[in-house]
């Protein structure tokens, strides 16, 4: 193989690897064995300098700093959108646009609406010239941004280059930091001693306009794609076909936008956002609704600098003002003390807040609030509001409380608490502490989806001594139950049934379950996938399980201590659950080797459903269409990948072709 082959071999690899890890969010490898691959091409880029191209993986991080931000004209306006903060204001806005179609002619027409969450993030285009990403800049004023392409280069979500792309094709989407991510960034930063960041949309607003696109780097930025802007030989008759051209082409559309048909999906589909919003990853503000119609859109058109066609519904503000009441300390169920404040009640983000998070106690030592201050408290994207500062007027009070200093005793065990160097938390050490084991119970409850086992119910048992260790939930009797105050027999026999049916949880949900520092439902199923029983993971070293994709030398030490105590608590549990990988291990199965891609919009099942289907009987899932693909599986409005199926004679599946392909296959 050729220097040039090997190379174009390696950026397809490392394309598609990197689609899965930051639009898909389901890595097939770990961080190094990525790394080899791109470690590889770096060096036959450096031996053969003809063959660098600028869409290169290698390209994303080491430009130079940029001297300045320049001005950048948009080629088409980034218009702002009106607001809507009722059911009567929605439905207000419907009727002027019937009524203004009304005025052009167009009598009673049929809207169709995509409802689309408002992401809290900083709005972008991104130009991409003969499928190669030419540009990103900021929306500045709509008109003119910002020049911000060698940070926009470093997000691994926005493809370097595109297959089947027009000459020319404007995405606009939105930049954000998850909250997940912006925790961790800011316990790094404090760990390190730098000062940390206000909230997610500050720190992607600081990071998307560095000069040196090596900062950019360090922090996890991703995109969420909503709109094309201008073109060059691509159109499209709806709005939502846009939306499946993006997704097709490898850029993240959110995965629970909607179309629907009447104004009163609508308004549900608003309220639903509404209601579920503090359960989100990340940070939205309201929903945007859009006419799908592009000819409609046309001829509503646009009045000042809003589209006729679209509207924000926007949300409950999500910021208040109250009294910091105290600061007291939760334990964690590996140990760690969380503080968290009790405050005055206070209406804020549609409910009404009591108490609020305070992260860490170097974020707490931060903020500086201290009991008695009057603080700010921020309820958007996360169950359990936060307090952001004092209140500007607090800091001045001569009467101000002490700063307020990490427990020394554990506060539900009395045990001394203890501080590794370099640890960001506080821990209470006793595996014992009651609280501790209750976090554990409660954890492993939700993650088995024990139904009618909550937080109260974990409690009870607890104090009444029913349940120690989580393998006494499966020694619960019914007699034992219906002596209990609040247990009939209707809700026995349900829990009890429920508590049954965790018996069939997979592997890799158990491993999650049972409570190991550094195993989450990701870090657990790639577990369970490589060892394929508990055995041979209890049997592995630190550098064994590190070879597991996803996981590092430090994540896997930290599980390898863990494994030998939790030795009797397994050993109570065989037999009772599933400590086996179900299925053909990776490469195996009727369909090994064979090699899908999905497009369109399938009738009954969703494209994460279908992949599901297509993996557990072996074949892969891949997001571009080449010689190599053996089967495209397309729905409706499938795009040019069916397009490219066709012209290379790859065989197309509608999905009663798939199911039909699946059954025979034994999936």
């Amino acid at each position: 193989m050729t220097p040039a082959d090997r190379a174009a071999e390696l950026r397809e690899q490392l394309a598609y690897h990197g689609h899965r890890y930051y639009v898909l969010d389901d890595p097939e490898i770990g961080d190094d064995a990525y790394d080899a691959l791109l470690d590889e091409l770096r060096g036959i880029e450096r031996e053969h300098p003809e063959l660098l191209t600028p869409d290169s993986p290698t390209q994303r991080v080491g430009g130079e700093p940029v001297g300045k931000l320049e001005k950048v004209t948009h080629l088409q306006p980034m218009l702002s959108l009106a607001n809507a903060r009722s059911e009567e204001e929605l439905r207000a806005w419907i009727a002027r646009m019937r009524n203004h179609l009304a005025r052009e002619g167009i009598e009673d027409p049929k809207f169709e609406f995509v409802c689309e969450p408002k992401i809290d993030g900083l709005a972008m285009s991104l130009l991409y010239r003969d499928g190669v990403f030419e540009r990103g800049a900021t929306r500045g004023n709509g008109e003119v941004g910002e020049d911000v392409t060698h940070n926009l280069r470093t997000i691994g979500a926005i493809p370097l280059k595109i297959d089947d792309a027009p000459p020319l094709v404007e995405v606009r989407g939105e930049v954000y930091m998850s909250l997940p991510d912006f925790t961790a960034l800011n316990e790094r930063r404090a760990q390190a001693g730098l000062s940390t960041f206000m909230n997610p949309r500050n720190s992607a607003a600081g990071t998307i306009r560095q000069l040196d696109p090596a900062l950019a780097a360090e922090r996890p930025l991703s995109m969420w794609c909503y709109a094309i802007g201008v073109t060059e030989g691509l159109s499209f008759a709806s709005h939502w076909e846009s939306l499946e051209w993006l997704r097709d082409h490898g850029f993240r559309v959110n995965g629970d936008i909607k179309k629907l048909g009447s104004e009163d999906e609508v308004v549900a589909q608003c309220l639903r956002w509404q209601e579920r919003r503090g359960a989100l990853d990340f940070e939205i503000d309201g929903v945007v609704v859009k006419v799908d119609d592009i000819e409609l859109q046309r001829r509503l058109g646009v009045v000042g600098r809003d589209p006729r066609w679209a509207i924000a519904w926007k949300f409950p503000p999500t910021t208040a003002v109250t009294r910091l009441n105290a600061i007291n300390w939760n334990v964690g169920k590996f140990g760690d003390l969380h503080p968290f404040a009790a405050l005055e009640p206070v209406h804020v983000g549609g409910v009404t807040v009591k108490a609020a998070t305070l992260h860490n106690e170097e974020d707490l030592a931060r903020k500086d609030v201290r009991p008695g201050d009057d603080v700010i408290v921020l309820r958007a994207g996360d169950v359990i509001p936060q307090v952001i500062s004092p209140a500007p007027h607090a800091v001045d009070r001569p009467d101000r409380a002490e700063k307020p200093r990490v427990p020394e005793r554990c506060p539900f065990c009395d045990t001394p608490t203890v501080k590794a160097d370099g640890a960001v938390f506080t821990r209470c050490p006793n595996r014992d502490c009651p609280e501790r084991r209750w976090q554990l119970l409660t954890t492993f409850a939700h993650v088995m989806d024990i139904d009618g086992l909550g937080e109260k119910q974990v409690a009870l048992f607890q104090k009444l001594g029913l349940v120690r260790t989580v393998a006494d939930f499966y020694r619960l009797r019914p007699e034992q139950l219906l002596e209990l105050e609040g247990f009939g027999q209707v809700s026995v026999d349900r829990l009890l049934a429920s508590i049954e049916a965790s018996r069939a949880r997979p592997f890799g949900t158990v491993l999650f379950a049972i409570g190991i520092e550094g195993v989450g439902y990701v870090t657990g199923r790639s577990l369970a996938t490589h060892f394929r029983n508990v055995d041979a993971l209890l049997a592995s070293t630190p550098e064994q399980i590190a070879e597991t994709p996803g996981i590092g030398p430090i994540v896997a030490r930290l599980i390898h201590s863990q494994l030998e105590e939790l030795r009797p608590l397994i050993a109570e549990l065989r037999g009772v659950l599933r400590f086996e990988e179900e299925g053909p291990a990776p490469g195996e199965g009727p369909l090994a080797g064979k090699t899908f891609v999905l497009t369109g919009t399938l009738p009954d099942l969703t494209r994460e459903q279908a992949q599901e289907r297509i993996t557990a009987a072996g074949g892969k899932v891949t997001g571009s269409v080449s010689k190599k693909t053996d089967y495209v599986v397309a729905g409706a409005s499938p795009g040019s990948k069916l397009e490219k199926a066709e012209r290379l004679g790859v065989t197309v599946l509608d999905e009663p072709g798939l199911l039909g392909l699946l059954e025979d296959a034994g999936g």
